[in-house]
């Protein structure tokens, strides 16, 4: 069973994913908005998937105030957890806000706030959670040359 880290600082949001992605989603869900905990995970590999927040507000890493941006950041500048999917999710969704986080960030995915369409949601992880990690993409077409 595939297991979704859902780093989110609204209990409410929590819940919502929660109950998507474990009821409709057959999938495992886990929650924390604690930056070591993410990471740890992230490196442990105890994560197919993470749905990041943008907007954290009691996230901190060595002392500072850390986004969901930085957050991923983080993840996708590391080795070990570079090919982790991580998807935004945020009420900032208009096409430009899209654009401007994915490119910001690094991420795989951005899905905006509220969600609404429930199968979408899940469709939008799934995709994710098959995709094959972009280093063995790289080792085929080097391969093949």
């Amino acid at each position: 069973m595939k297991t979704v880290l859902v780093v989110e600082d609204n209990e409410i949001n929590w819940k919502v994913f929660e109950r998507i992605l474990t009821k409709r989603g057959g999938l495992v869900a886990k929650h924390t908005e604690d930056v070591e905990t993410v990471l740890q995970l992230a490196h442990s590999q105890q994560a197919d998937l993470i749905l990041m927040d943008i907007s954290l507000t009691n996230s901190y890493y060595k002392g500072e105030a850390v986004d969901g941006i930085k957050i991923t950041q983080m993840l996708k500048a590391n080795p070990k957890t570079a090919n982790l999917p991580v998807i935004l999710v945020t009420a900032h969704g208009s096409d430009w806000d899209r654009e401007y986080y994915l490119n910001r960030s690094g991420a795989d995915g951005f899905i905006p706030k509220p969600v609404i369409d429930q199968t979408d949601f899940l469709a939008q992880i799934q995709a994710q959670l098959v995709k094959p990690p972009s280093s063995s993409l790289e080792s085929l077409s080097l391969s093949q040359a």
